[in-house]
């Protein structure tokens, strides 16, 4: 759905709606800030999300001194048009300290799995003699996808063999070097996740056309 500015209530805190900032891998909040209809509309024309700063009294570009910019992908209004959540994928730190977020948490949850696929990635340009993941991207997909064979083995004997300790361990390395498989063949996490919300809204689909 398209986002109207001019249907907002901007007349609720003086022209000035709250705006929070979501990473759409992690789910993590990264951000609150504030946005007029000025830079909501500068927000929108640019794919960078732009911020009225009550401090400087005008427009302000998140990164644009850092560099450390937000790159839009959707922005969504609340059920009663009084504030903003802002979907936007993060060109580095987020906060002025240094952190991901300005609220000092990680990812949670499956959120989490995002965060590792950011490590895995970033292992890609380490020496493959000093990182594990290095190693197995250097010898390719084969290698890989061979680990997610192995591992799933590993998993399948832990769930009938094994306590639930176990069977996490064995879980926790499969996905992990599932992730590192996808790596290999250039297909994000996300590429998954898309397919299985797909498949999901199909089956329900298909449910509600039998019913």
């Amino acid at each position: 759905m398209t986002l109207s500015i001019d249907s907002l209530a901007w007349d609720k805190m003086d022209g000035l709606l709250p705006a929070i900032v979501q990473d759409p891998a992690t789910g993590q909040v990264l951000m609150l800030g504030y946005m007029d209809r000025a830079a909501l509309a500068a927000t929108l024309d640019s794919g960078l999300v732009t911020f009225f700063s009550r401090s400087k009294n005008r427009l302000w570009r998140k990164g644009e001194t850092s560099g450390n910019v937000l790159k839009l992908v959707a922005v969504r209004a609340d059920c009663d048009s009084d504030a903003l959540l802002v979907s936007a994928q993060p060109q580095g730190p987020t906060c002025h300290t240094g952190t991901d977020s300005c609220f000092g948490t990680e990812p949670e949850g499956a959120g989490w799995l995002a965060a590792l696929e950011r490590i895995v990635a970033t292992r890609a340009a380490a020496s493959p003699q000093d990182s594990y993941t290095a190693r197995l991207l250097a010898d390719g997909p084969a290698k890989a996808a061979q680990k997610v064979g192995e591992e799933g083995v590993e998993v399948a004997l832990a769930a009938v063999s094994r306590d639930p300790e176990g069977l996490t361990e064995e879980a926790a390395d499969l996905l992990f070097h599932l992730l590192v498989t996808l790596r290999s063949r250039d297909v994000p996490l996300a590429s998954v996740i898309e397919r299985l919300a797909l498949r999901h809204k199909s089956m329900r689909t298909g449910e509600e056309q039998s019913a």
